[in-house]
Protein backbone atom coordinates (compact mmCIF):
# COMPACT_ATOMS: atom_id res chain seq x y z
CA UNK A 1 0.00 0.00 0.00
CA UNK A 2 1.12 3.54 -0.74
CA UNK A 3 -0.12 7.26 0.16
CA UNK A 4 -0.99 9.44 -2.55
CA UNK A 5 -1.14 13.39 -1.78
CA UNK A 6 0.34 16.63 -3.54
CA UNK A 7 2.65 19.52 -3.17
CA UNK A 8 1.50 22.71 -5.15
CA UNK A 9 4.11 25.77 -6.02
CA UNK A 10 3.34 29.12 -7.48
CA UNK A 11 4.80 29.23 -10.97
CA UNK A 12 6.15 32.23 -12.75
CA UNK A 13 6.57 31.66 -16.46
CA UNK A 14 8.48 34.01 -18.45
CA UNK A 15 6.40 35.54 -20.86
CA UNK A 16 7.45 33.63 -23.69
CA UNK A 17 6.91 30.26 -21.74
CA UNK A 18 3.32 31.14 -20.61
CA UNK A 19 2.59 31.53 -24.36
CA UNK A 20 3.83 28.21 -24.83
CA UNK A 21 1.40 26.95 -21.40
CA UNK A 22 -1.07 28.76 -22.88
CA UNK A 23 -1.10 26.93 -26.43
CA UNK A 24 -0.30 23.65 -24.40
CA UNK A 25 -3.83 24.29 -22.57
CA UNK A 26 -5.98 24.84 -25.57
CA UNK A 27 -4.76 22.03 -27.68
CA UNK A 28 -5.00 19.64 -24.61
CA UNK A 29 -9.04 21.26 -24.61
CA UNK A 30 -9.13 20.49 -28.08
CA UNK A 31 -8.20 16.96 -27.42
CA UNK A 32 -10.49 16.59 -24.61
CA UNK A 33 -13.23 17.73 -26.93
CA UNK A 34 -12.62 15.49 -29.61
CA UNK A 35 -12.56 12.51 -27.11
CA UNK A 36 -15.89 13.68 -25.76
CA UNK A 37 -17.32 13.75 -29.37
CA UNK A 38 -15.87 10.17 -30.38
CA UNK A 39 -17.65 8.92 -27.40
CA UNK A 40 -20.94 10.62 -27.88
CA UNK A 41 -21.03 9.81 -31.48
CA UNK A 42 -20.15 5.83 -31.01
CA UNK A 43 -22.94 3.26 -30.75
CA UNK A 44 -24.20 2.91 -27.33
CA UNK A 45 -23.59 -0.63 -27.30
CA UNK A 46 -20.41 0.11 -28.37
CA UNK A 47 -18.71 3.17 -26.59
CA UNK A 48 -14.96 3.05 -26.52
CA UNK A 49 -13.20 2.48 -22.73
CA UNK A 50 -10.18 4.35 -22.07
CA UNK A 51 -7.72 2.05 -23.70
CA UNK A 52 -9.57 2.36 -26.83
CA UNK A 53 -9.27 5.91 -27.23
CA UNK A 54 -5.77 6.09 -26.16
CA UNK A 55 -5.18 3.49 -29.02
CA UNK A 56 -6.64 5.81 -31.62
CA UNK A 57 -4.20 8.88 -30.42
CA UNK A 58 -1.84 7.65 -32.92
CA UNK A 59 -4.48 7.85 -35.69
CA UNK A 60 -5.86 11.41 -34.52
CA UNK A 61 -2.36 12.72 -34.32
CA UNK A 62 -1.78 11.94 -38.59
CA UNK A 63 -5.40 13.22 -39.06
CA UNK A 64 -5.01 16.84 -37.27
CA UNK A 65 -1.29 17.31 -36.89
CA UNK A 66 -2.32 19.53 -34.17
CA UNK A 67 -2.65 16.74 -31.99
CA UNK A 68 1.06 16.09 -32.43
CA UNK A 69 1.85 18.98 -30.78
CA UNK A 70 1.57 16.49 -27.42
CA UNK A 71 3.37 14.89 -25.53
CA UNK A 72 2.42 11.03 -25.27
CA UNK A 73 1.51 10.67 -21.90
CA UNK A 74 0.21 14.24 -21.62
CA UNK A 75 -2.22 13.43 -24.28
CA UNK A 76 -3.32 10.20 -22.35
CA UNK A 77 -3.40 11.99 -19.18
CA UNK A 78 -6.38 14.13 -21.12
CA UNK A 79 -8.07 10.32 -21.98
CA UNK A 80 -8.00 9.80 -18.63
CA UNK A 81 -9.25 12.46 -17.48
CA UNK A 82 -12.18 12.37 -19.86
CA UNK A 83 -13.40 8.69 -18.49
CA UNK A 84 -12.68 9.69 -14.97
CA UNK A 85 -15.10 12.24 -15.23
CA UNK A 86 -17.29 10.32 -16.74
CA UNK A 87 -17.26 7.68 -13.94
CA UNK A 88 -17.87 10.21 -11.32
CA UNK A 89 -21.06 10.95 -13.47
CA UNK A 90 -21.72 7.13 -13.64
CA UNK A 91 -21.50 7.03 -9.82
CA UNK A 92 -23.85 10.50 -9.34
CA UNK A 93 -26.61 8.83 -11.22
CA UNK A 94 -26.38 5.84 -9.54
CA UNK A 95 -26.75 7.67 -6.00
CA UNK A 96 -29.87 9.22 -7.22
CA UNK A 97 -28.58 12.37 -8.85
CA UNK A 98 -29.91 13.95 -11.67
CA UNK A 99 -27.15 14.21 -13.75
CA UNK A 100 -26.72 15.28 -17.89
CA UNK A 101 -23.99 14.63 -19.74
CA UNK A 102 -20.43 15.76 -20.10
CA UNK A 103 -20.15 19.20 -21.58
CA UNK A 104 -17.65 20.83 -24.28
CA UNK A 105 -15.38 22.43 -22.87
CA UNK A 106 -15.00 26.20 -23.20
CA UNK A 107 -11.27 28.26 -22.27
CA UNK A 108 -12.32 29.24 -19.20
CA UNK A 109 -13.63 25.92 -18.27
CA UNK A 110 -10.51 24.01 -19.21
CA UNK A 111 -7.31 25.32 -17.07
CA UNK A 112 -4.91 22.57 -16.56
CA UNK A 113 -2.95 19.94 -18.35
CA UNK A 114 -1.30 16.91 -16.20
CA UNK A 115 1.71 15.16 -17.58
CA UNK A 116 1.65 11.32 -16.16
CA UNK A 117 5.20 9.41 -15.29
CA UNK A 118 7.41 10.98 -17.63
CA UNK A 119 7.81 14.70 -19.89
CA UNK A 120 8.76 16.74 -17.08
CA UNK A 121 12.24 17.28 -15.23
CA UNK A 122 12.25 18.72 -11.51
CA UNK A 123 15.56 20.82 -11.15
CA UNK A 124 16.29 21.91 -7.28
CA UNK A 125 19.39 23.39 -7.68
CA UNK A 126 18.96 25.44 -10.72
CA UNK A 127 16.84 28.21 -8.81
CA UNK A 128 18.35 30.13 -5.58
CA UNK A 129 15.96 31.86 -2.45
CA UNK A 130 13.96 29.06 -2.59
CA UNK A 131 13.34 28.98 -6.20
CA UNK A 132 13.22 26.11 -8.55
CA UNK A 133 12.52 25.35 -11.79
CA UNK A 134 10.39 22.58 -13.77
CA UNK A 135 10.52 21.65 -17.11
CA UNK A 136 7.34 20.43 -19.13
CA UNK A 137 7.91 18.61 -22.61
CA UNK A 138 7.02 20.70 -25.50
CA UNK A 139 7.18 23.65 -22.97
CA UNK A 140 10.18 24.71 -21.74
CA UNK A 141 11.39 25.31 -17.82
CA UNK A 142 8.65 27.27 -15.68
CA UNK A 143 10.10 28.76 -12.60
CA UNK A 144 8.09 28.03 -9.04
CA UNK A 145 8.70 29.11 -5.67
CA UNK A 146 9.67 25.95 -3.78
CA UNK A 147 8.03 26.72 -0.54
CA UNK A 148 8.76 23.19 0.70
CA UNK A 149 11.09 20.26 -0.88
CA UNK A 150 9.90 17.08 -2.27
CA UNK A 151 10.31 14.65 0.22
CA UNK A 152 13.25 12.31 -0.43
CA UNK A 153 11.03 8.91 0.26
CA UNK A 154 8.46 10.25 -2.22
CA UNK A 155 7.90 9.18 -5.56
CA UNK A 156 6.93 11.68 -8.34
CA UNK A 157 3.94 10.36 -9.86
CA UNK A 158 2.52 13.40 -12.37
CA UNK A 159 2.85 17.03 -12.20
CA UNK A 160 0.08 19.08 -13.70
CA UNK A 161 0.28 22.72 -14.38
CA UNK A 162 -2.99 24.92 -14.12
CA UNK A 163 -4.03 28.95 -14.59
CA UNK A 164 -6.41 30.11 -11.98
CA UNK A 165 -8.93 32.32 -13.03
CA UNK A 166 -7.20 35.00 -11.64
CA UNK A 167 -4.17 34.80 -14.36
CA UNK A 168 -1.93 33.32 -12.01
CA UNK A 169 -0.34 30.06 -12.66
CA UNK A 170 0.37 27.17 -10.14
CA UNK A 171 2.55 23.58 -10.99
CA UNK A 172 1.02 20.73 -8.50
CA UNK A 173 3.24 17.24 -8.09
CA UNK A 174 1.38 14.01 -7.60
CA UNK A 175 3.12 11.94 -4.79
CA UNK A 176 3.12 8.51 -3.36
CA UNK A 177 4.99 7.46 -0.54
CA UNK A 178 5.71 3.60 0.77
CA UNK A 179 3.29 2.66 3.87
CA UNK A 180 6.92 1.75 4.65
CA UNK A 181 8.29 4.91 5.38
CA UNK A 182 5.54 6.18 7.25
CA UNK A 183 5.28 6.99 11.13
CA UNK A 184 3.85 3.46 12.88
CA UNK A 185 0.22 4.17 14.25
CA UNK A 186 -0.14 3.47 18.10
CA UNK A 187 -1.38 -0.05 19.09
CA UNK A 188 -5.19 0.06 18.89
CA UNK A 189 -4.77 -1.84 22.81
CA UNK A 190 -3.13 1.18 23.92
CA UNK A 191 -5.70 3.77 22.77
CA UNK A 192 -8.03 4.46 25.89
CA UNK A 193 -10.00 8.23 26.31
CA UNK A 194 -7.24 10.31 27.60
CA UNK A 195 -5.49 10.20 24.32
CA UNK A 196 -8.37 9.67 21.79
CA UNK A 197 -11.22 12.29 20.70
CA UNK A 198 -14.38 12.05 18.98
CA UNK A 199 -15.09 15.37 17.08
CA UNK A 200 -18.77 16.58 16.10
CA UNK A 201 -19.03 18.78 13.45
CA UNK A 202 -21.56 21.25 14.31
CA UNK A 203 -23.05 24.47 12.79
CA UNK A 204 -22.59 26.56 16.07
CA UNK A 205 -19.42 25.94 16.09
CA UNK A 206 -16.81 24.32 13.95
CA UNK A 207 -15.78 21.27 15.76
CA UNK A 208 -16.69 19.96 18.91
CA UNK A 209 -14.58 17.78 20.53
CA UNK A 210 -15.43 14.96 23.60
CA UNK A 211 -13.00 16.16 26.01
CA UNK A 212 -14.63 19.81 26.12
CA UNK A 213 -13.26 21.69 23.59
CA UNK A 214 -14.79 23.87 20.90
CA UNK A 215 -13.48 25.81 18.05
CA UNK A 216 -15.03 28.68 16.83
CA UNK A 217 -16.16 29.40 12.86
CA UNK A 218 -13.93 31.37 10.79
CA UNK A 219 -15.36 35.08 10.71
CA UNK A 220 -15.32 36.37 7.05
CA UNK A 221 -17.89 38.69 7.13
CA UNK A 222 -15.36 40.70 5.96
CA UNK A 223 -14.21 38.93 3.27
CA UNK A 224 -17.65 38.23 1.72
CA UNK A 225 -18.75 41.93 2.06
CA UNK A 226 -16.08 42.87 -0.10
CA UNK A 227 -16.89 39.39 -2.29
CA UNK A 228 -20.25 40.82 -2.94
CA UNK A 229 -19.01 44.85 -3.48
CA UNK A 230 -16.98 43.44 -6.39
CA UNK A 231 -19.51 41.18 -8.18
CA UNK A 232 -22.11 44.32 -8.00
CA UNK A 233 -19.35 46.27 -10.07
CA UNK A 234 -18.90 42.97 -12.51
CA UNK A 235 -22.39 43.57 -13.25
CA UNK A 236 -22.30 46.75 -14.25
CA UNK A 237 -19.48 46.05 -16.82
CA UNK A 238 -20.30 45.06 -19.99
CA UNK A 239 -19.60 41.44 -20.67
CA UNK A 240 -16.47 40.70 -22.56
CA UNK A 241 -15.04 44.07 -22.56
CA UNK A 242 -11.57 44.72 -21.19
CA UNK A 243 -13.03 46.38 -17.96
CA UNK A 244 -15.02 43.49 -17.71
CA UNK A 245 -12.09 40.77 -17.73
CA UNK A 246 -10.65 43.59 -15.17
CA UNK A 247 -13.33 43.18 -12.57
CA UNK A 248 -13.69 39.58 -13.25
CA UNK A 249 -9.88 39.12 -12.04
CA UNK A 250 -10.96 40.93 -8.95
CA UNK A 251 -13.62 38.60 -7.79
CA UNK A 252 -11.67 35.77 -8.35
CA UNK A 253 -8.89 37.12 -6.46
CA UNK A 254 -11.53 37.78 -3.43
CA UNK A 255 -12.57 34.35 -4.09
CA UNK A 256 -9.54 32.39 -4.21
CA UNK A 257 -8.53 34.24 -0.73
CA UNK A 258 -11.84 33.16 0.93
CA UNK A 259 -10.38 29.59 -0.30
CA UNK A 260 -7.38 29.76 1.09
CA UNK A 261 -7.80 30.96 4.34
CA UNK A 262 -10.52 28.24 4.99
CA UNK A 263 -8.07 25.77 3.63
CA UNK A 264 -5.09 27.48 5.57
CA UNK A 265 -7.18 27.19 9.22
CA UNK A 266 -8.33 23.35 7.77
CA UNK A 267 -4.72 22.53 7.68
CA UNK A 268 -3.61 23.95 11.05
CA UNK A 269 -6.40 22.36 12.73
CA UNK A 270 -6.54 18.82 11.49
CA UNK A 271 -2.63 19.22 12.28
CA UNK A 272 -3.16 20.15 15.74
CA UNK A 273 -5.46 17.06 16.13
CA UNK A 274 -3.68 14.41 15.15
CA UNK A 275 -0.65 15.24 17.01
CA UNK A 276 -2.39 16.06 20.02
CA UNK A 277 -4.43 12.76 19.39
CA UNK A 278 -3.10 9.01 19.22
CA UNK A 279 -6.98 8.22 17.01
CA UNK A 280 -8.95 10.96 15.99
CA UNK A 281 -12.74 9.95 15.28
CA UNK A 282 -15.13 11.97 12.92
CA UNK A 283 -18.72 11.31 11.46
CA UNK A 284 -18.94 9.87 8.08
CA UNK A 285 -21.17 13.18 7.01
CA UNK A 286 -23.86 13.31 4.40
CA UNK A 287 -22.41 16.36 3.72
CA UNK A 288 -24.82 17.93 0.59
CA UNK A 289 -27.83 16.70 3.06
CA UNK A 290 -26.52 18.60 6.08
CA UNK A 291 -26.13 21.99 3.47
CA UNK A 292 -29.47 21.78 1.92
CA UNK A 293 -31.40 22.80 4.68
CA UNK A 294 -32.29 26.17 5.28
CA UNK A 295 -31.65 26.54 8.20
CA UNK A 296 -27.88 25.58 7.73
CA UNK A 297 -27.80 27.75 5.10
CA UNK A 298 -25.10 30.43 7.21
CA UNK A 299 -21.26 29.64 6.50
CA UNK A 300 -22.42 26.90 3.73
CA UNK A 301 -19.10 28.19 1.18
CA UNK A 302 -16.96 28.17 3.98
CA UNK A 303 -17.41 24.83 5.63
CA UNK A 304 -15.77 22.27 3.55
CA UNK A 305 -16.41 19.60 6.51
CA UNK A 306 -15.48 17.00 3.59
CA UNK A 307 -12.51 18.88 2.71
CA UNK A 308 -11.81 19.02 6.61
CA UNK A 309 -12.43 15.03 6.80
CA UNK A 310 -10.00 14.48 3.85
CA UNK A 311 -6.97 16.69 4.79
CA UNK A 312 -7.79 14.99 8.53
CA UNK A 313 -7.17 11.10 7.38
CA UNK A 314 -3.93 12.52 5.22
CA UNK A 315 -2.91 14.07 8.34
CA UNK A 316 -3.35 10.96 10.16
CA UNK A 317 -1.31 8.73 7.51
CA UNK A 318 1.66 11.71 7.77
CA UNK A 319 1.96 11.82 11.52
CA UNK A 320 0.86 8.40 12.49
CA UNK A 321 -2.34 8.63 14.10
CA UNK A 322 -5.10 6.75 13.60
CA UNK A 323 -8.14 8.14 11.93
CA UNK A 324 -11.11 6.91 11.48
CA UNK A 325 -15.19 7.82 10.40
CA UNK A 326 -17.98 6.22 11.95
CA UNK A 327 -22.09 6.23 11.22
CA UNK A 328 -23.43 9.51 11.66
CA UNK A 329 -26.72 8.61 11.82
CA UNK A 330 -27.96 9.02 15.32
CA UNK A 331 -24.99 10.69 16.97
CA UNK A 332 -27.29 13.38 18.47
CA UNK A 333 -30.55 11.57 19.65
CA UNK A 334 -28.97 8.76 21.03
CA UNK A 335 -27.83 9.60 24.51
CA UNK A 336 -24.51 9.18 25.22
CA UNK A 337 -24.60 7.82 28.76
CA UNK A 338 -28.02 5.25 28.13
CA UNK A 339 -28.22 5.01 24.66
CA UNK A 340 -31.80 6.48 24.45
CA UNK A 341 -32.74 7.86 21.74
CA UNK A 342 -34.41 11.78 21.78
CA UNK A 343 -35.95 13.79 19.26
CA UNK A 344 -34.17 17.06 18.81
CA UNK A 345 -35.27 19.81 16.56
CA UNK A 346 -32.16 22.01 15.47
CA UNK A 347 -32.89 24.88 17.79
CA UNK A 348 -32.89 22.70 21.07
CA UNK A 349 -29.10 23.28 21.89
CA UNK A 350 -29.29 20.95 25.52
CA UNK A 351 -29.37 17.19 25.55
CA UNK A 352 -31.54 16.21 28.11
CA UNK A 353 -32.16 12.48 28.61
CA UNK A 354 -35.67 11.68 29.75
CA UNK A 355 -34.32 7.94 30.55
CA UNK A 356 -31.36 8.15 33.14
CA UNK A 357 -31.21 12.53 33.18
CA UNK A 358 -28.11 12.78 31.94
CA UNK A 359 -27.87 16.44 30.91
CA UNK A 360 -25.39 18.16 28.20
CA UNK A 361 -24.41 20.05 25.34
CA UNK A 362 -26.53 18.63 22.44
CA UNK A 363 -22.63 18.59 20.39
CA UNK A 364 -21.09 17.43 23.34
CA UNK A 365 -23.13 14.51 23.87
CA UNK A 366 -23.04 13.75 19.78
CA UNK A 367 -19.34 14.26 20.08
CA UNK A 368 -19.18 11.48 22.91
CA UNK A 369 -21.60 8.94 20.83
CA UNK A 370 -18.77 9.62 18.33
CA UNK A 371 -16.05 8.45 20.50
CA UNK A 372 -17.34 5.53 21.47
CA UNK A 373 -18.68 4.40 17.72
CA UNK A 374 -14.77 4.99 17.01
CA UNK A 375 -13.87 2.53 19.52
CA UNK A 376 -16.41 0.07 18.29
CA UNK A 377 -15.14 0.42 14.91
CA UNK A 378 -11.78 -0.67 16.43
CA UNK A 379 -13.01 -3.99 17.77
CA UNK A 380 -12.55 -1.87 21.40
CA UNK A 381 -15.39 -1.83 24.04
CA UNK A 382 -16.06 1.48 25.66
CA UNK A 383 -13.84 1.28 29.07
CA UNK A 384 -15.54 0.02 31.92
CA UNK A 385 -13.71 2.40 34.55
CA UNK A 386 -15.23 5.44 32.34
CA UNK A 387 -18.02 6.71 32.82
CA UNK A 388 -19.51 9.53 30.58
CA UNK A 389 -19.44 12.19 32.62
CA UNK A 390 -15.57 12.44 33.33
CA UNK A 391 -14.98 11.98 29.49
CA UNK A 392 -16.15 15.99 28.98
CA UNK A 393 -18.19 18.40 31.08
CA UNK A 394 -21.69 17.90 31.59
CA UNK A 395 -22.17 21.82 32.37
CA UNK A 396 -21.72 23.75 28.89
CA UNK A 397 -20.21 26.39 30.41
CA UNK A 398 -17.23 24.62 31.07
CA UNK A 399 -16.30 23.98 27.43
CA UNK A 400 -13.13 25.14 26.25
CA UNK A 401 -13.51 27.70 23.65
CA UNK A 402 -10.94 28.24 21.02
CA UNK A 403 -11.40 31.28 18.47
CA UNK A 404 -10.92 30.63 15.23
CA UNK A 405 -8.17 33.71 14.78
CA UNK A 406 -6.27 31.73 17.83
CA UNK A 407 -5.77 29.14 14.65
CA UNK A 408 -4.75 31.55 12.23
CA UNK A 409 -2.51 33.29 13.98
CA UNK A 410 -0.46 30.99 15.98
CA UNK A 411 -1.03 27.71 13.69
CA UNK A 412 -1.91 25.18 16.66
CA UNK A 413 -4.47 25.39 19.93
CA UNK A 414 -3.05 25.03 23.20
CA UNK A 415 -3.06 21.83 25.11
Amino acid sequence: MAMEYSHRYRAYPTDEVAERLEYQLDVHRQLYNHIRWDYTNSPEDEKPSEYDQNNKLPEWKRKWPIFSKLHSKAAQATVARFHWNLSNLSKKKEKGYKVGRLKRQTPRDYRSVTYNQSGFDLDEKRGCDRFAYVRFSKIGWVKIRYSRAIPDRATMKEVTFKKERTGEWFVSFGLETDDADLPEKPDVDSLDTSNSVGIDLSILNYIHTSDGKTVDWLDLEDEYERLRREQRKLTRKEYGSRNYEKQRRKVATVKRYIRRKVLDYQHKLTTWLVREYDAVFVEDLNVAGMLQADENARNKHDAAWRQFITLLEYKGNLYGTHVVQVEARGTTKECAKCGVETEKPLWVRKHSCPSCGFETDRDANASINVLKRGFAELGMGWPEDTPVETVTATDTTDFRTVSASHVVETGSLPS
